[in-house]
């Protein structure tokens, strides 16, 4: 081709004679175009095409965010006696067989160390199961 030889891998053109159902001939022309050897003018378009495309989504997702950070609005913990109670009422015990306790949230967590280990308590309140409808 051009003066050139072009060594083509018999394996490639009968996998593509296979699963494309093409003639000899028109393996080698894809081979060949894939590889660059041959212009096809289709396939030039059609990589144009998607050139464009990719810049131009690049472009839309610049432009979709918003540079102005949301605010998060400060959470506002729902009072649960009961498990203030509970946290309570542990933290009263601990100290028979612990140190170092500390309350670092009155409705959920305890930190306490016995001896060299530390340990925390976190207190978990499960939801009511829902009811099934009956028919």
């Amino acid at each position: 081709m051009n003066g050139k030889n072009i060594n083509i891998p018999d394996a490639d053109i009968e996998r593509s004679m296979k699963s494309l159902e093409l003639t000899k001939e028109e393996a080698i022309q894809m081979w060949l175009e894939d590889e660059g050897y041959l212009e096809n003018e289709e396939q030039e378009a059609l990589e144009k095409k998607a050139k464009d495309n990719r810049i131009t989504a690049t472009i839309h997702q610049a432009s979709a965010k918003d540079p102005r950070k949301k605010t998060q609005k400060e959470r506002v913990r729902k009072e649960n006696p009961t498990k203030e109670m509970v946290i309570r009422e542990i933290a009263a015990l601990l100290p028979k067989f612990a140190e170092d306790i500390e309350v670092l949230n009155v409705g959920k967590l305890i930190s306490f160390r016995i001896g060299d280990e530390k340990y925390e308590i976190d207190l978990k309140q499960k939801r009511k199961p829902k009811e099934t409808a009956k028919k």
